[in-house]
């Protein structure tokens, strides 16, 4: 009986990793039909509103590089985990700091393509193994590209084309520096914060923004999105 327990244990442990790495190679070169959190915030009652997937080259470098300089300066040279930025939210937490949050691009996209929201060790512990498997698999590029098209930017918006036509009535393709700059600046906190009406906190961001762009662009930090 025990023997019979373990061998289906293994069989199902072969199976889940098997789906799991097919799951990542599908998304490699196909789109995603839609994403965990879009089929929760429907369960929720709040329909997605007008999602279209496009290329990393529709998206405006502007927006591409005020992503990077909000969420992860470091995302060319890391390899999914930025231990850097883990070691210094830890250090914070011990000195009585709120903790702050130490999650890549590379980890966010991983939870947004694959997982669903939440805090839990175990969530935790698949989202990085998503993280490793996509960046084996897909690379830079392919993961900022999935990141821009489904990551939340308001109620029942998700990526950047559908962003930037509501808020700003142009594609991804078309937006300024401040405009990226004001959808970057929302990313904490997208059900909360509007890019189109800024409040005064998320104002003074979007201006650290658009020098944080500025500084990925001199300093080629976005160097591996580049052909």
């Amino acid at each position: 009986m025990l023997r019979r327990a373990v061998r289906w244990a293994q069989v199902a442990l072969l199976a889940g990793v098997a789906l799991t790495l097919g799951w990542v190679c599908l998304y490699a070169v196909a789109d995603p039909p839609g994403t965990p959190l879009m089929l929760i915030r429907r369960m929720q009652g709040v329909p997605t509103q007008g999602w279209s997937f496009v290329p990393l080259d529709r998206i405006a470098p502007a927006l591409q590089r005020a992503v990077i300089g909000a969420e992860d300066s470091r995302f060319c040279s890391h390899h999914g985990v930025d231990w850097e930025a883990v070691d210094a939210a830890m250090d914070e937490d011990e000195e009585g700091h709120k903790l702050r949050g130490a999650s890549t691009i590379s980890q966010q996209t991983a939870k947004n393509a694959f997982l669903w929201p939440g805090r839990t060790w175990l969530r935790k512990g698949v989202e990085f193994g998503f993280t490793e498997l996509i960046e084996l698999v897909w690379g830079k590029r392919r993961i900022l590209e999935m990141y821009l098209n489904i990551v939340e930017w308001g109620d029942g918006l998700y990526g950047a084309e559908a962003a930037s036509r509501a808020y700003f009535g142009v594609p991804a393709s078309a937006l300024s520096s401040a405009q990226a700059a004001a959808l970057a600046a929302v990313l904490p906190s997208p059900r909360k914060w509007n890019a189109r009406h800024p409040g005064p906190y998320v104002a003074r961001r979007i201006g650290i923004l658009e020098q944080r762009a500025a500084i990925v662009a001199r300093d080629r930090l976005d160097g591996c999105l580049r052909r």
